[in-house]
């Protein structure tokens, strides 16, 4: 059974021995994030104040031009989230879980997806973000719960090529099984790092949260890898 503390200390230790490239992964792994958590959000609460009065048509050609830029914006952001930048999270991910055996790892393992690996990378991130999305609209929390269920896909989809996109989600399932509750709190026993993260705007998180964190997953990963070959 695997303890927080021991997952944390091999962590530290694979990001501390291959510092600078595990900053820059890490990075490209919160922009990826972030670009994905982030959308529309501030346009509702105006167009709610224009409703309650008349548009002349100069105001609704302009909300309507807003409105098919805004569209097209995202269209074109969700063409390039799904095939350029879900298998750069698979090589990121794959760098962090190469980088706890390998102090001279490559930062050519992002590119690790593209591969034979890139239509099931595509396929397999896909679904994972959509399911996620759609366990999200149902209720927050089990959408939460979903997305520690899924955790382990990033890794699977390399380590395991034969298995379908399907597959990958399923087997993340079935290692994730009575392992998510302790997954979260060992993100939890991170708040000191991540309120100094915020405390500083984000330094900290670049230069020790953040690598430290995907280093510690990873090391998760194979724990749990070694404990599903074991059975």
């Amino acid at each position: 059974m695997w303890s927080i503390s021991e997952l944390k200390e091999k962590g530290k230790a694979a990001f501390k021995g291959n510092y600078w490239k595990c900053v820059l992964v890490s990075l490209i792994l919160v922009i990826i994030t972030a670009g994905s958590a982030g959308g529309s959000s501030s346009s509702t609460s105006q167009q709610a104040q224009n409703a309650q009065q008349p548009m002349t048509e100069e105001q609704l050609a302009v909300i309507g031009a807003i409105l098919v830029t805004a569209s097209v914006f995202l269209v074109i952001w969700t063409i390039i989230k799904i095939f350029l930048l879900n298998p750069v999270e698979v090589g990121c991910h794959n760098f962090f879980k190469n980088n706890l055996f390998d102090q001279n790892v490559n930062l050519s393992e992002i590119k690790a997806a593209f591969g034979p690996n890139y239509k099931r990378s595509v396929g397999t991130i896909f679904l994972r973000d959509l399911f996620i999305l759609l366990w999200m609209l149902l209720l927050f929390i089990p959408g939460i719960i979903k997305s520690y269920s899924y955790a382990m896909v990033p890794y699977l989809i390399i380590d395991e090529p034969e298995l379908s996109a399907t597959e990958v989600i399923t087997r993340s399932r079935e290692m994730m099984n009575g392992n998510k509750w302790r997954a979260f709190l060992l993100d939890l026993s991170f708040i000191g790092w991540i309120l100094l993260t915020i405390i500083t705007c984000g330094i900290v998180g670049i230069f020790w949260t953040n690598p430290y964190m995907y280093s510690t997953r990873a090391a998760l990963y194979q724990e749990l890898r070694k404990g599903s070959a074991e059975q």
